[in-house]
């Protein structure tokens, strides 16, 4: 089983290329993230055409979240993240979550954070802490669960080109960063981390500066399996060869492959 994660950076406007990749590699649940547009105008008619039944948290203009499933109709369990007593509801479409032939599917786009300090950047780590708290809950089911989006952090120096320009930028803040090993903590498997231990894959590069080109990345996007998943990895990978078609998005796919295995396990 394959599952992928792509921000495709407006559905509407790029789904050639979309299609063209899942054409290709056909995977059997993609999250989407970015999609800029509203869930009605969601282009559910095409994706069923290859196969897909959706599951859409569209927003106008920003954010949006999708997840595809192949032969099979996502389940949905959850949209937008719990709120603690006392939180302002959220309402970003960032979180979309449904169960598919077994395994509960989080599909996530973690905002931005810039321009850091300000607003923006403690939108980002409330947001964080509410998806930690969440992700606790879904490791304590002991079922399997996959995390997968644009978390917008890059874990570690190793995880991007150079730090150079980028050392004010919200995704590389220490904060956020202890966030993410605080996520990971709980017993969630980087799947990219584990592929590639000395060297990760990056997964975006910036449309300015000449940066694919040169091979100038970073890795925001990664998938994490609980513990109930991680055994059933087998390989993961990036799709890198997407970033450079012509109109694409910003980012690459990135995908793990499991094993079949017991649902319930």
């Amino acid at each position: 089983m394959r599952i992928a994660s792509y921000n495709v950076n407006g559905v509407v406007n790029r789904l050639p290329q979309l299609c063209a990749w899942l054409d290709v590699t056909q995977p059997d649940v993609v999250c989407l993230q970015e999609l800029k547009c509203t869930t009605a105008a969601f282009p559910q008619r095409e994706l069923k055409a290859l196969g897909y039944e959706v599951l859409v948290h569209g927003q106008a203009t920003w954010n949006g979240v999708a997840i595809l499933a192949r032969g099979a109709a996502p389940l949905e369990t959850r949209r937008g993240l719990p709120l603690s007593k006392g939180e302002p509801a959220d309402t970003q479409s960032r979180y979309l979550e449904a169960a598919v032939n077994g395994i509960v599917i989080a599909c996530l786009y973690l905002p931005n954070g810039n321009p850091q300090p300000g607003p923006k950047f403690d939108y980002k780590l409330a947001w964080f802490q509410r998806l930690n708290r969440h992700a606790a809950d879904l490791i304590k089911t002991g079922h399997p669960v996959v995390l997968a989006g644009d978390f917008n952090v890059v874990p570690t120096d190793g995880d991007i080109y150079s730090t150079a320009s980028w050392k004010d930028n919200a995704l590389l803040q220490p904060e956020a960063r202890a966030a993410w090993r605080a996520l990971l903590k709980q017993g969630w498997t980087d799947a990219l981390k584990r592929q590639f231990p000395d060297k990760t894959p990056y997964t975006f590069w910036s449309y300015l500066r000449n940066r694919w080109p040169r091979d100038a990345g970073l890795r925001i996007d990664h998938v994490l399996l609980s513990p109930a998943l991680a055994q059933r990895m087998t390989e993961a990978g990036v799709d890198r060869a997407v970033r450079g078609l012509e109109g694409s998005s910003d980012h690459a796919p990135v995908w793990v492959e499991l094993a079949d295995g017991d649902a319930s396990a």
